[in-house]
């Protein structure tokens, strides 16, 4: 079966489970008609009313022997006989039935008033038979073949089994037709995920009709390849971006690199004061490319492997990335008040770090303020402030103000912190505040207390 296709296995399902019922209810009514006959037969039998008369003048002329006429009269077509106790028959019919044990112990009166049972005749053919006691010491026994019934089952058995095999017939037909409807969009799906796996075209779309599972896993299908696509896209562009980025650090480096090199193998030394501009230059362009290759890695990490999230103190993570700023030489005031949150401790100590770094770096002179209240994070600076058609690039990737250009730095903090939030479940905004400067909101789903969370 697994090797079957999809819509030959649903075919064959629907064909079995179909034969199954129609055997199923072919057997029951087979048994439900021979029920029906056996008993219209042991009623036949039943309501035989043979006259007293007879059964005395069966006695008086008793034979053991089918006999042609009886008192006078022609015997009786039905094969029927008086039976004693002892084993002793006297027919009334042109047919004898064999005694058995049934009879004389219903003619003793062991086995109640009567009892029906099968039987043969002498000759061999197979009967339903009644016994009835008739006194005590005589039991009254007519039999009926049961040919008729025989051949009636017979009969309802080959109609039966005609009508199986044609109901399985429409059945595998039906089933063909069923599949080959229910599973068209699962053949489109098959060819759109076959076309993708060729071409490695993700803006291949399935159309979506309706509501049921087959609608809603193309739905889902469609959303996966735009997710994928969007990956993608971001791959390309963060490749194509860090290449650029690199590009400048790395030839101001070569070229003053080259200019070292070429006063050494020429023997026309430097002017000392140039060449330790030169040196100074070249340490300043490796911490611009370190801090660049560091904040590539904290992205690419943040895509593909994501760190490991617990219940943390939000007021620890950010009383650490304080004290790391200040080492650097950061002015920050702290006010923080207890929240829990569940997320990665290192990837929001470096959002809550470039934060700071940010501010600090637009208000050397005025100094950070940091607080936090009921899950909201809030780092001000003093500085100049963003104009209002710079604020919805803030957090694109490599994007940079034009009037910080000449500031350290590579685009990449505040794309790092939006990164890290939305993987805490939280959203980050940055406006300008209330007598100037910019206010970084930060805000974060949690608890003032802990909660267990996991």
């Amino acid at each position: 079966m697994r090797k079957r296709s999809l819509r030959s296995r649903l075919t064959l399902l629907v064909a079995a489970a179909v034969a199954i019922a129609v055997a199923v209810s072919a057997v029951g009514c087979w048994y439900f008609v021979r029920r029906e006959l056996s008993w219209q037969l042991n009623q036949s039998l039943r309501d035989i009313d043979v006259p007293v008369k007879a059964m005395q003048a069966a006695v008086r002329e008793c034979s053991s022997e089918p006999a042609a006429t009886l008192d006078g009269h022609p015997a009786f077509t039905e094969p029927m006989q008086i039976v004693f106790p002892g084993g002793e028959r006297c027919v009334m019919g042109n047919t004898a039935i064999k005694v058995t044990p049934h009879d004389t112990r219903v003619a003793a009166g062991y086995l109640g008033q009567w009892e029906f049972y099968d039987g043969r005749a002498d000759d061999g053919t197979p009967l339903r038979v009644y016994v009835r006691n008739v006194d005590e010491n005589a039991a009254f026994v007519v039999g009926r073949p049961v040919e008729e019934i025989n051949d009636t089952l017979r009969r309802v058995t080959a109609l039966l089994v005609g009508v199986a095999a044609l109901g399985v017939l429409v059945a595998a037909s039906a089933g063909l037709l069923v599949s080959r409807a229910a599973l068209r969009p699962v053949g489109r799906l098959t060819k759109a995920v076959e076309h993708i796996a060729h071409t490695e075209d993700l803006d291949t779309r399935i159309p979506v009709d309706g509501s049921d599972e087959i609608a809603r896993l193309s739905a889902s299908f469609n959303a996966m390849t735009a997710a994928l696509a969007g990956s993608r896209d971001r791959q390309r562009q963060l490749v194509a971006d860090a290449g650029h980025e690199l590009r400048t650090p790395l030839t101001t480096l070569r070229t003053n690199i080259d200019l070292l090199l070429r006063s050494e193998q020429t023997g026309r030394s430097l002017d000392p004061a140039a060449k330790q501009r030169l040196l100074v230059n070249v340490k300043a362009q490796f911490a611009e490319l370190t801090t660049l290759v560091g904040d590539l890695l904290q992205l690419a990490r943040g895509d593909t492997d994501r760190e490991p999230h617990t219940e943390l103190a939000l007021q620890q993570v950010v009383t650490a990335a304080v004290e790391r700023a200040r080492l650097r030489g950061a002015e920050v005031a702290a006010d923080l008040e207890p929240w829990y949150v569940v997320g990665g401790a290192a990837s929001l100590e470096r959002a809550v770090l470039n934060l700071i770094d940010n501010a600090a770096k637009f208000s050397p002179d005025s100094g950070v303020e940091v607080t936090l209240r009921e899950g909201v994070l809030t780092v001000r600076d003093h500085g100049p402030g963003i104009s209002e058609e710079e604020l919805p690039h803030v957090f694109e990737r490599f994007w940079r103000s034009p009037s910080a250009r000449s500031l350290p730095g590579s685009g990449l903090g505040l794309a790092i912190v939006a990164q890290a939030v939305e993987e805490a479940g939280g959203e980050i905004t940055l406006d300008n505040a209330e007598g100037g400067g910019v206010a970084a909101t930060m805000t974060l789903p949690g608890s003032a207390v802990p909660t267990g969370r996991e």
